[in-house]
C-alpha cells in the first residue's frame, strides 16, 4: 500500500514538474467579449424558443439523441457505428434543411416582417395546466356534439406548441365554453371546418388545419380522425374528436386513438396525463 501511494505521489510530481507555467497567462476579458457572450447566448435562447414552439422539437430531440449515441460510439470505440455517424453527417447539414424547410421559412418571414421581439423575460407560465373547468366545458361540448351527431376536433395544447397549426387558422382568443364550442362546430356556420385549438385555458384558434396520420387507423375512420392522430404525432396535445356518423367521442394521444371514451373515462385521462408533464416555462408577452 505505501509503494502504491509513493508510486501516485511521484507521478504527479513529475506531471507537475513538466508543465511550463510561463504559458499561462490572465486573460482580460473586456467590455466588448461580455457583449459578445451576451449576444450570443441571446441568439442561441431564441432559437432554443423558437425551435420548441413549432414541431421542429421533435425533430431537434431526435438529432440530440442521434449526437449523443455518436458520441457515445466515439468514447468506445465503436468503428461500424462511427463510420455510419461519419457518413451521415456529410449530409447532414442538407437534411437539416430538408426537414427544417417549413419552420426555417416560417422564421425568415417573421424575421422579415420584425415580428421577432426584444426584449425576452422568461416566467413560469401560470395558465399553462389545464384546467378541470376547462376539461368539463370541453366534455359536456363534446358529448352534446355527439347527441346531436355533429362532427368536432379539439385540441387541447400540452407541453408542445401548437403555433404551426394555428397559423393555419382563425385567431379567437375566447373563453372556453361549451356553448361557444357548439357554436362553432354548428354546421355551415364560417368556423366549423376545422379544428378548435385551446392552449392557456383560452380557445385560440379555429378552423385549424391539421396534418393527416399515415397509419392505418381503420377503414371506418374518416379524414377528422385521421387528423387527430397525425396532431398527436407531432405534439403532446390531447385531440378530442366526434364522429357525425356514429356519435362517437374519441381521444387521439401520443399517436393513439382511444375510441368511444365516456365523459368521465375522457375526463380522468385528461387530467391524469396532464398532471404528469412538466411545468413549462414561456416567453412573456408584455399586456397580453
Amino acid at each position: 500500500m505505501p509503494n502504491i501511494v509513493n508510486n501516485i505521489s511521484e507521478f504527479f510530481s513529475e506531471s507537475l514538474s513538466n508543465i511550463d507555467f510561463a504559458y499561462f497567462t490572465i486573460v482580460r476579458i473586456s467590455f466588448f467579449d461580455i457583449l459578445d457572450i451576451l449576444i450570443v447566448a441571446y441568439l442561441l435562447y431564441r432559437i432554443i424558443l423558437w425551435i420548441k414552439e413549432t414541431r421542429a422539437w421533435a425533430l431537434f430531440k431526435g438529432v440530440v439523441v442521434i449526437l449523443v449515441i455518436s458520441a457515445i460510439a466515439f468514447m468506445f470505440g465503436l468503428t461500424t457505428i462511427v463510420w455510419l455517424m461519419r457518413t451521415a453527417l456529410s449530409v447532414g447539414v442538407l437534411a437539416m434543411i430538408i426537414l427544417f424547410q417549413p419552420e426555417l421559412r416560417k422564421a425568415l418571414e417573421q424575421l422579415g416582417k420584425g415580428r421577432l421581439s426584444l426584449p425576452f423575460g422568461l416566467v413560469e407560465d401560470s395558465d399553462s395546466s389545464i384546467s378541470s373547468k376547462t376539461v368539463d366545458e370541453v366534455i359536456t361540448a363534446s358529448f352534446a356534439m355527439a347527441h346531436l351527431k355533429t362532427g368536432g376536433l379539439i385540441l387541447i395544447e400540452n407541453v408542445v406548441m401548437l403555433g404551426e397549426l394555428e397559423d393555419t387558422g382563425i385567431r379567437l382568443d375566447a373563453c372556453v365554453s361549451s356553448a361557444l364550442l357548439l357554436n362553432i362546430f354548428e354546421d355551415k356556420t364560417p368556423l366549423h371546418d376545422g379544428a378548435v385549438i385551446i392552449r392557456n385555458n383560452r380557445i385560440a384558434a379555429a378552423s385549424c388545419i391539421l396534418p393527416l396520420t399515415a397509419n392505418e387507423i381503420g377503414k371506418e375512420l374518416g379524414t377528422r380522425h385521421r387528423a387527430a392522430v397525425g396532431a398527436s404525432e407531432v405534439s403532446d396535445c390531447y385531440a378530442i374528436v366526434i364522429s357525425e356518423e356514429t356519435g362517437g367521442v374519441s381521444l387521439a394521444l401520443g399517436g393513439k386513438l382511444y375510441r368511444n371514451q365516456t365523459a368521465e373515462d375522457l375526463r380522468k385521462m385528461i387530467l391524469k396525463e396532464s398532471s404528469l408533464s412538466k411545468k413549462r416555462f414561456v416567453l412573456k408577452r408584455g399586456g397580453k
